[in-house]
């Protein structure tokens, strides 16, 4: 009796091991889940006049440096006084503190600790407010019941005018001159004056949520300790509904301006609503002093990373990551392959004039991102338009679709008001005959208006800050060696490079063309080996009607961003950057900006990436594809791009390659890179464990720190295994460390060393040096500081917790697959399966196998036979 016994328990225990075994291999190969995190999102009710309103701020927890949306119903619809606003419109603005008690029904701050009132001081003719509407000026009454007045700040005086104050974290309060003080300014603030309320009743806004990092006097996200507790300083949405009632409560009649009243005066508060937003933690919540290892390269990834980093500092791996141009990185890497992990969308040597250096690199794929088209802009009707265009001023246009061609008259400064001041009034200056008859920008560009039908009713300034170029990035990159590749992939937008004209006339600016003989360099313009946005054009002046006297260039008409982070945000503010008001009164005289654009007929583009333009609202242009389909960058059309990837090693997509009807032509897969040979074991362990969070729990799509952030697509689960493999190489490298390796020592948090590496599935390719580049990273923090007027943003990473695996059928895979193993054991022999053998081995995904159970000594095995 015995023997049976002991035959079963046997079986039991090793059927049992192996089904858990398989149960884990089942849930380790399974395709990423989204995240299943309950919704953020707030709804909150108007009262007073407005209590039909019904206000939704689409999220507002796990907040930082991004746009959420403010929208709204049951608005009366928004009139005009012209251009100008008159009546029912929202005002919406980001303040700090505790509650002031002054609305039981619903909690909010104190008035004077709100970033309010930064309007413009001058040029209030082309602004659609006044002085007091969109600035923090009141006046004051000894009457509080006069609607529109203030019952607390001003002079001794009623009726006298005064402001109400302004106090920082820090208070140090201003109490006058509020609209020039030291905190923030028109370039700076996140206000937004004016939101239109549509003929429907209803309104939607994108509104920018600040950190401390870019709004320092607000505080928002810092640790404060309440109460024996640390937790990051939460702050509140405000939003004011302006009506239509006067400042003695009667209907507003006068149509010839704003209905005056600042948000912040006392009347106007008492019908703000505000709403409480949670930050994620300002800075890195790592350890100070912690051992850092360095990563650079792509911004592709920046945003991932920055998730990502978050969930390792509670683990003990601090991972630096410092942002740098995709060729640079690869230069880096190939010439010191001790400076660690290196993000990059091709391999080493893959660059013209480059070679692979000679030795093992790996390369994991790690994120699935996109090179986008974003904008800001918003409907402006002709004169004369029809009644329904009409009724849809000021809203956002919500998608374009671009070809080639047209991107290309963009990059090329084509637009006949591009190079400004070369063509007045119909006479073209020196050289310059080319751009009499091409259109003044895109929005009156024919070939545009025929696929987007709705800009014949609408009118656009067409100046050098709105739909004459696209805002670009300075620097060396893979995505805009993409986008060029995407511009040559097109026949027409080929020939119209060479020179020839489109159907309706339009030429080439000719410093760009591809054919010598047009070309005043008398050198061809190659886009085939362009990774950069050039500005050829050397036309100089002084713009007319300014009454400067300094002339401006191209680049000064058409500045750069220095990463796409920042145009997705300037673009956000719709602040085209071009300095193109002359201030006489200057020490000395120079160009000054004047802000960003007038509300309700704002137009910005730029290039920037899929995470970026998601992270701040941005819209994104439809773009032609191989196939000949307009394709919005989504989740689906990434995925479907990427299964096009082809190439050895490190697989690349191609715009030529993506040929599916729904594939979006510029996704891109961005891959980490290594070389082992220069890295000491413990780094290449600790490289390893992060690779393998970004192919598993890094892939899952979600807000929370450590999550996949929107704007990315999931890998597909082909591409997470390659990248656990690429892990396991990485960790596994048995090939020796050269001199110099990195990784037992690493850089201590903030020390600004080393670049970067990569890491491929099979691990290994050979070649030699790529080039010249040199110096090493000035810095290497926990994320990246954007370079965007008012802070070094990117910093804000997140709660110190590695999140969870999403709760679905997968983790129920190795209890069950030990229950169902230990089943299928006992049932053995009663099914003619044979004796257990043993040692247990079960191969793994990647190649490996896993011993089970070793062989047994042979006194137990004698104890175990029949």
């Amino acid at each position: 009796m015995k023997n049976p016994v002991r035959r079963v328990l046997t079986r039991l225990v090793a059927g049992a091991a192996v089904g858990a075994l398989a149960g884990l291999a089942v849930a380790q190969t399974a395709p990423p889940a989204t995240a299943a995190t309950s919704s953020s999102a707030v709804t909150v009710a108007g009262r007073g006049e407005f209590k039909d309103m019904r206000f939704t701020v689409d999220q507002t927890t796990h907040l930082t440096s991004q746009a959420v949306t403010v929208s709204w119903t049951g608005g009366a619809p928004t009139a005009f006084a012209g251009t100008q606003f008159n009546t029912d419109f929202v005002q919406i603005m980001q303040c700090w503190g505790d509650d002031d008690g002054t609305v039981p029904a619903n909690p909010g701050p104190s008035r004077t600790q709100c970033q309010y009132g930064a309007s413009p001081t001058t040029d209030r003719g082309s602004w659609p407010g006044n002085d007091y509407d969109d600035t923090r000026r009141v006046f004051y009454s000894a009457d509080p019941a006069n609607y529109g007045q203030d019952n607390r700040y001003g002079a001794a005086n009623p009726n006298a005018p005064g402001e109400v104050p302004f106090k920082p974290v820090s208070g140090d309060t201003v109490t006058s001159n509020t609209q020039n003080n030291p905190y923030f300014n028109r370039n700076t603030t996140n206000e937004v004056d004016f939101a239109r309320t549509g003929a429907d009743g209803t309104g939607r806004e994108f509104f920018e949520v600040q950190t401390a990092n870019e709004a320092p006097h607000l505080g928002c996200g810092t640790p404060v300790k309440t109460n024996g507790v640390t937790k990051p300083r939460s702050c509140w949405l405000v939003i004011v509904p302006q009506g239509h009632l006067d400042l003695d409560g009667k209907p507003y009649a006068d149509r010839s301006q704003v209905n005056a009243g600042s948000p912040v005066s006392s009347t106007n508060w008492q019908n703000r609503v505000a709403i409480p937003l949670g930050f994620n933690p300002v800075g890195t919540n790592c350890a100070l002093g912690s051992a850092e290892l360095p990563t650079t390269g792509s911004e592709l990834v920046a945003d991932a990373m920055t998730s990502w980093q978050s969930a390792m500092c509670p683990t003990g791996k601090v991972y630096g990551y410092t942002e740098y141009g995709e060729p640079d990185t690869r230069a880096r890497l190939t010439r010191d392959g001790a400076s660690g992990l290196a993000f990059t969308t091709r391999a080493l040597g893959a660059d013209e004039g480059t070679t692979a250096p000679s030795g093992t690199t790996s390369y994991a794929p790690v994120a699935l991102s996109a090179t986008v088209i974003g904008f800001t802009i918003e409907r402006r009707p002709r004169a004369g338009a029809p009644e329904s265009t009409q009724k849809l001023a000021g809203t956002k246009v919500e998608s374009i679709d671009l070809t080639p061609r047209l991107v290309a008259k963009l990059l090329t400064e084509s637009y006949r008001n591009s190079p400004w001041g070369a063509v007045i009034s119909g006479t073209a200056a020196q050289h310059y005959g080319w751009a009499r008859n091409n259109p003044a920008g895109l929005a009156t560009d024919p070939e545009f208006i025929a696929l987007n039908p709705e800009f014949a009713e609408l009118s656009v300034a067409e100046t050098p800050a709105t739909d004459t170029d696209l805002l670009t990035t300075l620097g060396h990159s893979d995505s805009a060696r993409a986008l060029w590749q995407w511009i040559q992939s097109d026949k027409d937008a080929r020939q119209f490079l060479a020179g020839v004209p489109d159907d309706d006339g339009t030429r080439v600016n000719p410093y760009y063309s591809t054919n010598a003989d047009l070309n005043p360099t008398g050198a061809a313009f190659d886009p085939s080996r362009t990774d950069d946005y050039p500005k050829s054009d050397p036309w100089c002046t002084i713009p007319p009607g300014s009454g400067a006297t300094q002339k401006q260039c191209m680049i000064d008409f058409h500045p750069y961003v220095d990463d796409m982070h920042s145009g997705a945000l300037h673009t956000r503010r719709a602040d085209g950057l071009w300095k193109s008001s002359w201030d006489p009164l200057a020490t000395p005289p120079a160009y000054k900006s004047p802000g960003p654009q007038t509300v309700g007929s704002r137009f910005l583009i730029t290039v920037t990436d899929a995470a970026s333009a998601t992270r701040y609202g941005l819209q994104t242009a439809r773009l032609r594809n191989a196939a000949g389909k307009f394709v919005a960058p989504t989740v689906t059309s990434l995925t479907t791009a990427a299964a096009s990837a082809a190439g050895k090693g490190v697989a690349e997509i191609t715009p030529t390659g993506a040929t599916a009807k729904g594939a979006y032509p510029l996704a891109q897969l961005v891959y980490a890179a290594a070389r082992p040979a220069g890295l000491e074991p413990a780094a290449r362990k600790d490289y390893a464990t992060l690779l393998r969070y970004a192919a598993g729990a890094g892939q899952v799509t979600g807000a929370d720190p450590g999550r996949l952030p929107v704007g990315y697509a999931p890998l597909p689960k082909t591409l997470r295994e390659r990248a656990t493999a690429a892990a396991n190489a990485l960790s596994d490298y048995k090939g020796g460390t050269t001199s110099g390796g990195t990784g037992s020592t690493p850089a201590t948090s903030g020390s600004g060393t080393g670049a970067g590496t990569e890491a491929t599935p099979a691990g290994g390719t050979t070649g030699g040096d790529t080039g010249a580049a040199t110096g090493t990273p000035t810095r290497a923090s926990p994320a990246a500081s954007p370079s965007y007027d008012g802070g070094d943003a990117v910093r804000t990473t997140a709660l110190g917790t590695t999140p969870a695996d999403p709760a679905n059928a997968l983790r129920y895979a190795v209890p069950v697959g030990a229950v169902l193993g230990a089943a299928a054991a006992v049932g053995a022999p009663f099914a003619g399966g044979g004796r257990l053998r043993l040692p247990l081995r079960v191969p793994l995904p990647g190649g490996r196998t896993v011993t089970l159970l070793p062989a047994l000594p042979e006194r137990l095995r004698k104890l175990l036979r029949p």
